[in-house]
């Protein structure tokens, strides 16, 4: 009988932000020193942490020669710019290093010994692949195949791996305040013609609420309406957006939280953190979204919404990677 070729799997570096994460990082270190396969180098950064956090990496770093530990100067507000900052000055650290492949993982999550070495696998089968990830789960039954607006086209920021070519020709993560490093990065990806995908045979656990961080989940929701708008989101796909909310927990105020968040910021009119141009192409995308939906539903069908939210986007020809 023939064996099965196995094609080599690319060699890979991982960069995690981390701020007072001694609640969870642990977890995280022994999630991945269990993985199949193991990172050139882990580069773990320290973000001006007030608990054990800096404890903890050390503790490891001593124990597994490709854990390092990278401080960043103190500061006293927690931002989605300071880990774009934190991922861009790890990625410094590693110019001279050897790679084929980043991941950007949070100091929160938890995943299979083999999840590392699937997504690998991916990358080595799909050459144009850019970005990869998986849906994941949270507190609550939550799971962003089933719960998430974005669709499988989308690749979270709590776990995302990118080919090294693809985070250099997107300029890698752009800092901004508001959030939404990982989307621009992973948008800005497709816009120039690479796959991103969120593979859904497999998950990963995010161990804290999304975007609760020093905030409650109705804070959080807010700041998600202020930063669809920051993202250049067009208003009509966030009404749905809204409507969809109302119908999960918590019931009506969590839609009422996001609505808030996109009108008071386009009232501001603070500016957008998006180039004109990755703003036509979001726009682009969420109305042919919005499009298949509707043909979905007139149909009397039932909406995947992970599948269901996979668009085939033509690039255009001056946008397309080389």
């Amino acid at each position: 009988m023939k064996s099965e070729s196995r094609l080599p799997l690319p060699s890979f570096v991982l960069i995690t932000a981390a701020r007072n994460e001694e609640e969870h990082l642990e977890r995280t270190i022994l999630s991945i020193v269990s993985q199949t396969v193991q990172p050139v180098r882990w580069i773990i950064v320290n973000d001006g942490s007030a608990d054990a956090t800096p404890a903890i990496i050390d503790r490891y770093a001593s124990s597994y020669a490709w854990i390092t530990r990278l401080d960043m100067p103190q500061h006293r507000d927690r931002s989605f710019a300071a880990k774009a900052n934190c991922v861009n000055a790890a990625c410094r650290s590693i110019e001279g290093l050897p790679y084929e492949v980043i991941g950007n993982i949070d100091a929160d999550i938890t995943f299979e010994p083999d999840y590392l070495e699937f997504l690998l696998k991916k990358f080595a089968e799909i050459p144009d692949l850019g970005v990869a990830g998986t849906p994941l789960l949270a507190a609550g039954g939550y799971d962003t195949a089933k719960d998430s607006f974005e669709g499988e086209n989308y690749v979270a920021g709590p776990c995302q791996l990118f080919r090294r070519s693809c985070l250099e020709e997107v300029g890698g993560y752009v800092p901004n305040k508001a959030g939404g490093v990982d989307w621009i990065a992973v948008t800005t990806a497709r816009m120039k013609g690479w796959t991103t995908r969120s593979f859904g045979e497999k998950r990963y656990f995010h161990h804290r609420n999304f975007g609760t961080a020093e905030r409650g989940p109705l804070a959080a929701l807010y700041s998600y309406g202020e930063k669809d708008y920051y993202l250049g989101g067009s208003p009509l796909w966030e009404v749905c957006r809204i409507a969809y909310r109302i119908a999960k927990p918590p019931v009506f105020f969590g839609g009422v939280a996001l609505g808030i968040g996109f009108l008071f910021a386009s009232i501001r009119r603070i500016p957008r953190a998006v180039s004109p141009e990755l703003m036509r192409f979001h726009r682009q995308e969420q109305m042919q979204k919005l499009g298949s939906i509707v043909k979905t539903m007139a149909r009397l069908k039932k909406v995947d919404t992970f599948r269901a939210m996979t668009q085939h986007q033509k690039i255009p020809k001056e946008s397309r990677r080389s």
